[in-house]
């Protein structure tokens, strides 16, 4: 091989690309998540929050946001030669929710991002992934100043299954959201193995 160049009469090997949505409540981080560790300029569908939005957009706890997703964002990162993942953060308001069964289709698995000011705000993508047999990772994002718990406190308070993994992490650190992604990549392919094995039998 010269300059990385595949070897003569060698077609060269195609990435196996894995699809990943990240989800969450209203001002959790997911937009900041997947700037953070794409290695591409990532793709974001950002408005201007407005007045008439004011009564259906609850901004308690994130007073200072100013821009809310209105489609998706999308990211791309290497996690090693040969595997990609897709990121697509999902709309957190009731009203673009419709949005959710498309850019679901395909999905290896999700991060439900969760803030432990306002951990309500993401039951809807908990029930979401459940009810779809979707396997998700929840990661708390440990924002400046919000309370810390341990890890089974917040599954109790979830109610999550005890193979659900949570995650602490800080949405604007590269290093951590990828432990998160190889979190979710990695419980994927637990939860895959498991129900072929329970079709087996």
């Amino acid at each position: 091989m010269i300059l990385g160049r595949p070897e003569r009469g060698r077609p060269p090997v195609e990435p196996v690309t894995l699809k990943i949505l990240v989800a969450g409540g209203f001002g959790v981080g997911k937009t900041t998540l997947v700037g953070a560790v794409s290695e591409i300029r990532p793709l974001r569908t950002e408005e201007l929050l407005t007045e008439a939005g004011r009564p259906v957009d609850d901004l308690s706890g994130v007073e200072g946001k100013h821009t809310t997703t209105v489609a998706m964002d999308f990211g791309r990162i290497t996690l090693r030669e040969g595997l990609v993942l897709y990121l697509f953060g999902t709309p957190g308001q009731e009203r673009f929710w419709f949005m959710w069964d498309e850019l679901s289709e395909g999905a290896l698995g999700a991060v439900v991002l969760a803030d432990t000011r306002r951990l309500e705000d993401c039951f809807a993508a908990v029930d979401y992934f459940e009810r779809r047999g979707i396997p998700f990772t929840v990661g708390v994002n440990c924002f400046d100043g919000a309370p810390r718990y341990p890890a089974d406190a917040v599954r109790h308070a979830l109610d999550l299954d005890h193979r659900v993994p949570v995650l602490m992490c800080d949405a604007r650190d590269r290093e951590s959201v990828k432990e998160v992604l190889i979190g979710v990549v990695r419980h994927a392919m637990a939860h895959s193995s498991t129900r072929r094995g329970a079709v087996t039998t």
